[in-house]
């Protein structure tokens, strides 16, 4: 049954559902692909114009390359301090958000970065308002960090999470809600590498024995990293990119591919590189041999920890006082959650509006989704800073 905050939570926030539509299709229209800082930053000065409004602390972090990041703060008479997080960035290129503008049909809201992440961002916004609206700040600091190249490799928001994670308790990052309205309380890691091999040119017609096959050592060596998937629990390994050769007529003296690594636990990390590593070393092709380099791993694990089981059970009971209920999911996908979590914050993830379907031309959220979810937000900020 409704309890007298949630009622307050979510009475205020339904008032407030036409301004919000309003502000998501203003959102929404903001061309900003990660590519593009002008953009990005435009959709960081419209936080900043949104933040201003109510007086809040405005934090910008530039950068020279990427979208500046921004942390708008509001603080209170307790002694608890969380972090919200999004991000300004999207994947559509320039032009997308002018042909495809926002549009409702009956419950379903569709728009370039309406899921990932703008109604995200809003609903940050919208958490913070109504707990400072309706007198419920029991935080010394709630704050909405705001990264400017999330989908990319985080190089510059990152860093600055990083940074702020040891002045915050918790954090709570605002992705969507999964299709079926999961939060997200774990994601494997990412680790991106290349696998080279060198081999030895020669005319394929002429003199093929005199060459040494790029190509072929390393299709041996792709077979052999995919046999590695499942020999630990949540190991997934996928060569997505090849390159290699110049002429079907000549032997190709050299070959890459692209690997993505995906872990559950951080452990893995170090045998899982090992094992690559081995599998370079076993070149089939005589006169080939290869390396490995790339990224290396990007991203930690973010591991259901007892903290974030915690961060769950309140989760939940916050949306049976909302008069709904929520199940908990961990994905292979990664998010800002996973840098936090690698710095020992307790996080969860997935606490936006439902959606799905991002970085398609279908991108959505559900309607109906807005005012429970983020009363929910509000309201587990609440209950956890009153626990």
């Amino acid at each position: 049954m409704t309890q007298p905050h949630a009622q307050a939570i979510s009475a205020w926030l339904q008032e407030q559902m036409p301004t919000y539509l309003d502000e998501l299709r203003q959102l929404c229209a903001i061309e900003c692909p990660t590519s593009h800082k002008p953009g990005v930053d435009e959709a960081g000065a419209w936080m900043q114009q949104w933040a201003t409004r109510r007086g809040w602390s405005i934090q910008v972090h530039p950068d020279e390359r990427v979208g500046n990041s921004l942390v708008v703060s509001i603080s209170g008479a307790g002694v608890r301090r969380a972090m919200l997080v999004a991000h300004l960035d999207t994947v559509y290129p320039l032009g997308t958000a002018a042909a495809r503008p926002m549009q409702i049909t009956d419950d379903t809201l569709l728009g370039p970065g309406s899921a990932d992440n703008k109604s995200g961002l809003l609903s940050g916004l919208y958490a913070m308002a109504v707990l400072e609206e309706l007198g419920f700040l029991p935080f010394a600091t709630l704050s909405l960090v705001c990264g400017g190249d999330e989908e990319t490799d985080a190089r510059a928001s990152g860093a600055l999470l990083r940074q702020l994670a040891p002045d915050y308790d918790i954090a709570l990052v605002l992705e969507s809600g999964r299709e079926n309205g999961d939060i997200v309380s774990a994601r494997k890691g990412n680790g991106m590498f290349t696998l080279d091999v060198q081999g030895r040119a020669a005319h394929a017609g002429v003199e093929p024995e005199k060459g040494a096959n790029a190509i072929l050592a390393l299709a041996h060596q792709i077979i052999a990293l995919h046999t590695l998937n499942g020999s630990r629990p949540g190991l997934a390994i996928n060569v997505g990119v090849i390159q290699g050769g110049s002429a079907p007529n000549a032997v190709p003296d050299s070959a890459r591919a692209a690997i993505d690594v995906r872990i559950s636990r951080a452990t893995d990390a170090e045998p899982v590189e090992a094992a690559i590593r081995a599998i370079a070393l076993e070149t089939r092709i005589p006169g080939t041999s290869a390396t490995v380099g790339g990224g290396g791993w990007r991203y930690p694990p973010m591991d259901r920890t007892p903290s974030i089981a915690n961060l769950v059970a309140i989760a939940q009971s916050c949306a049976y006082e909302l008069d709904f209920s929520i199940n908990d999911a961990a994905t292979g996908g990664v998010s800002y959650a996973n840098i936090l979590a690698g710095e020992g914050l307790p996080v969860l993830d997935g606490l936006g509006p439902v959606g799905g379907l991002d970085h398609s031309p279908r991108e959505y959220i559900t309607l109906s989704s807005i005012v429970p979810r983020t009363a929910l937000l509000a309201l587990l900020l609440l209950r956890w800073a009153e626990a």
